[in-house]
């Protein structure tokens, strides 16, 4: 026969603990998942003399328990630190108070008594043979709360976790224990579609193997932990921890060997999701949940190596500022919540911040704005913003002026509102009065050909298709390039390579002509290394007219063969038949890297140039 558990023989009612209450006091309520259901609802309902002009404060309310309305001014109301989700509403409609603050600072508000608590209401586990609970799945200020306040109250809840890290409590620290009778929050997983796919698969080009990430809350985190599994020795330090990371765990690619703060586990504040996340963490010690002036504070963070923040922004203007998100929805994406982690990312050896949103919004407006001075909830480090994501690419925005932004983020707006932007960055004297846009190779820029391959050297180099964003760094290209470099291109030595010629050069249309560029692997290198292309005359000409360049610097390692090798498949492709080029008799490199390719090769000479003729 089972034996009663002996804590149920100090558990009071809800109504006993409500009688404690006096009017004007301060309550203290668990947070996110860990909200004390039953306290709480049996607060709302009642309608006894003492509950009167309470405080209630709380970091995040993910529920809707604590329901704020006018009906409910008079008993009470609700101080949160966190703009977001149930709030953000009775914010804005002056039924709640909002308390801006830096998150890894807010337990001292609480320690230090500025904020005095006079009651706290937390869930906790049932105790364990030792005496003592868990708080589950929150760790944030409660253990703080717990230590000021005059009447602690434990909602125990045996559905909730038993997890590891800031979240020990003695059971004998509680005043009062009720029993919960509602079930935790649970929270079903996003849903993922194509285009959050495609965002999700380009953030995670840019993570390498051995970072530190940190996640939130929605479709761009479901998509990012699926393209992550084939990575090596991620370490993960989030405010939040969801099912899309414990499918990152159990995929082997989290090791946390890096993890300088809590090595080989995973560090946390929160944890929110679904049933099935729960039971996972339920005595998990892969997981560690500790307090938020520890898992938030960008020195702690920092102590990490390769720290990777990836940030959700709402909108983008030509400049590089960028706006949040608001409402309901949106976890840990408020000015307040981001910088934390963004400095963090910024002073860790080797991190980096990256913002991602999709080009367009649910309405089907652009994201990516001439001006966002005049929106709402701007993240005002914009100086700072170095990379910005969206499902058409990725922008490395670091030493580039506003014009070379400008530039760049039109090329990774959608096709269809580039030639706006185009054309009101022209007005506005953004970029330049004659910049060429091509309308339909907006739609048809190949991003599916971006490939990364390591060479001789351990060389690894990034190749992807040429953008008109590239011209100031193939004009950079070109002046570094040798008088016979260049001579070996045109023939003869240019010396300078004004934008005139430039743009003209990087705005191809990809239906006859195709551009391939090769970077160094550092995702903060937007360095051009080599260049190979080939120009169709026409549809009914079934060859290419071939040209290189490669740096000096990366000569002899092979890019030359690898571009060769990838251009024919494109080629072949195209129903190509083979490459024509013309290469001055002295350039026997070029020769040797056609003769590798087993190509059926005709040669004539005349005037010091040679023309081949390459069939496949």
């Amino acid at each position: 026969m089972k034996t009663r558990p002996i804590w149920k023989e100090s558990v009071s009612t809800s109504e006993n603990v409500l009688e404690k209450i006096k009017p004007g006091m301060r309550v203290f309520i668990g947070t996110d998942v860990s909200e004390p259901l039953t306290l709480v609802r049996y607060l709302k309902e009642s309608n006894a003399d003492n509950l009167l002009d309470l405080e209630l404060f709380q970091l995040v309310s993910l529920g809707e328990a604590i329901e704020v309305t006018a009906r409910h001014s008079d008993k009470y109301r609700l101080k949160t630190f966190f703009s977001g989700w149930e709030a953000r509403e009775a914010v804005s409609e002056g039924f709640a108070d909002f308390i801006p603050s830096r998150y890894y600072q807010i337990p001292a508000v609480f320690k230090s008594g500025q904020i005095p608590i006079d009651v706290a209401f937390v869930q906790i586990t049932p105790p364990n043979k030792a005496g003592f609970c868990s708080l589950g799945v929150c760790a944030d200020v409660a253990l703080a709360a717990i230590e000021k306040a005059t009447l602690v109250v434990g909602e125990i809840n045996t559905q909730i976790p038993w997890t590891f890290g800031d979240t020990f409590v003695p059971f004998s620290k509680f005043d009062m224990t009720v029993e919960s009778t509602e079930p935790p929050i649970y929270f079903d997983r996003w849903k993922v579609d194509e285009i959050y796919d495609r965002l999700g698969a380009n953030v995670a080009t840019l993570i390498e193997d051995g970072s530190c990430i940190g996640f939130s809350v929605g479709p761009l985190y479901e998509s990012l932990g699926h393209h992550l599994r084939s990575k090596r020795d991620l370490s993960i330090h989030t405010p939040f921890f969801f099912d899309n990371l414990m499918d990152l765990v159990n995929s082997g690619a989290v090791t946390n060997r890096h993890n300088s703060v809590s090595p080989g586990r995973s560090l946390t504040s929160y944890a929110i999701g679904t049933r099935k996340l729960m039971h996972w963490l339920d005595n998990n010690p892969l997981v560690e949940f500790r307090s938020i002036d520890q898992v938030f504070d960008p020195i702690h963070i920092s102590r990490t190596p390769k720290v990777v923040a990836v940030l959700p922004a709402r909108e983008i203007d030509l400049s590089g500022r960028l706006t949040l998100h608001t409402g309901k929805g949106n976890v840990g994406s408020g000015p307040s919540e981001v910088v934390d982690f963004f400095n963090g990312a910024l002073i860790s050896e080797g991190g980096r911040a990256i913002f991602a949103l999709t080009s367009r919004n649910r309405e089907g407006k652009s994201n990516i704005l001439i001006s966002v001075r005049r929106q709402p909830n701007q993240f005002s480090l914009w100086e700072s913003v170095t990379t910005v994501v969206t499902e058409y690419g990725s922008v490395n925005m670091k030493g580039r002026s506003v014009r070379e932004r400008a530039q760049a983020l039109i090329d990774i707006a959608h096709p269809d509102d580039r030639a706006e932007l185009v054309a009101e960055a022209k007005r506005r004297k953004i970029i330049y009065p004659d910049q060429i846009f091509l309308t339909e190779s907006a739609y048809l820029y190949p991003t599916e050909i971006e490939f990364e391959k390591t060479l001789k050297k351990d060389t690894r180099v990034h190749f992807r298709a040429l953008k008109p964003s590239d011209e100031e760094n193939m004009r950079k290209f070109f002046y570094r390039l040798s008088t016979k470099s260049v001579e070996y291109r045109f023939f003869y030595p240019i010396q300078t390579m004004f934008h005139s010629d430039m743009q003209e050069y990087v705005n191809i249309d990809y239906r006859y002509s195709l551009s391939l560029v090769g970077l160094p692997e550092d995702p903060d290198c937007d360095r051009i290394v080599a260049e190979a292309r080939f120009d169709q005359l026409d549809s009914e000409t079934p060859y290419a007219e071939l040209s290189f360049m490669v740096d000096e610097e990366y000569q002899n390692i092979g890019i030359g063969t690898c571009l060769c090798e990838k251009l024919t498949l494109l080629a072949k492709e195209r129903q190509l038949k083979g490459f024509t080029a013309d290469i001055l008799i002295e350039n026997k490199k070029m020769r040797r890297v056609f003769r590798k390719m087993g190509w059926n090769i005709k040669s004539r000479r005349s005037g010091g140039i040679e023309r081949l003729t390459m069939d496949f």
